[in-house]
């Protein structure tokens, strides 16, 4: 009996659907982490 998640059950769409996971939220968030640095400089200005 295998479980779900098991090593043979990997397929490369698992793999690619893990990549677009990461890729939906990684892109958001460097996106924000831009945005952040492009405005610290004018937090600081007097």
């Amino acid at each position: 009996m295998t479980t779900l998640g098991s090593a043979g059950s990997r397929t490369p769409l698992f793999y690619v659907l893990i990549v677009l996971a990461w890729l939906w939220v990684a892109v958001p968030f460097a996106y924000g982490l831009f945005q952040l640095l492009v405005k610290i400089p004018a937090l600081f200005a007097g």
